[in-house]
């Protein structure tokens, strides 16, 4: 690797610095994307009560997506459920928004990478063939290590791209499920209050 770094010059840095960037926003990605911290257990329980002050304490104490959608939708309980629900798929975009960040990062290193790696293999191949014609009347031997040097880069570039690229698969997709859950959560909230306000008015209309 020492040597593949000396030989690639600039391009070999870039993409050393390329997954070293990529490999803080996998380790940033996994601690956050933990599903204790974007779905709490102990919120997921309290929805199911009735004590709508005792849910809004919990998620005051334990800040996470669950945590602001579900004050969300208590901030709002004395508006319509469609006014209700419009301010929460605001907040919720805001949430896909937090648990996709640092997503594009990786995004792009997967799509630059192995270009970066390709590009500084034709830059080391270009000035070889300067040399072509000495190669062939003479020793091919660094004319064959050249080509062997330059090709390193395109490999760097893909060991670069590929973890990078699992990475960014795995998180969209985790992403994705979450969202799905937090949105469960949430409708069950917003059903157990508008229905209980639809039970009390009808028993006040019919006494």
């Amino acid at each position: 690797m020492t040597e593949i770094l000396r030989d690639g010059g600039i391009f070999s840095w870039l993409l050393l610095g390329m997954s070293v960037v990529s490999l803080t926003f996998v380790l940033e990605r996994g601690w956050s994307l933990r599903r204790g911290m974007v779905l709490p257990e102990s919120l997921e329980k309290m929805v199911g009560g009735t004590d709508p002050e005792a849910l809004r304490g919990a998620c005051t104490a334990q800040p996470s997506s669950l945590g602001r959608l579900l004050l969300s939708v208590l901030d709002h309980l004395q508006w319509s459920k469609a006014e209700n629900l419009a301010a929460l798929q605001v907040q919720a975009r805001r949430e896909v928004l937090r648990l996709e960040r640092g997503l594009v990062v990786l995004e792009i290193i997967v799509g630059i990478a192995p270009l970066l790696g390709l590009v500084g293999t034709i830059y080391g191949i270009i000035p070889l063939f300067g040399e072509f014609g000495k190669a062939v009347s003479g020793d091919n031997t660094l004319m064959a290590k050249g080509i062997g040097a330059a090709l390193n880069k395109t490999l760097l570039g893909l060991l670069v791209a590929m973890p990078s690229l699992v990475a960014w698969s795995y998180f969209n997709k985790k992403v994705e499920v979450l969202s799905v859950e937090l949105e469960t959560v949430c409708d069950v909230l917003l059903r157990r209050h508008y229905l209980g306000s639809q039970d009390k008015a009808g028993l006040r209309d019919n006494p």
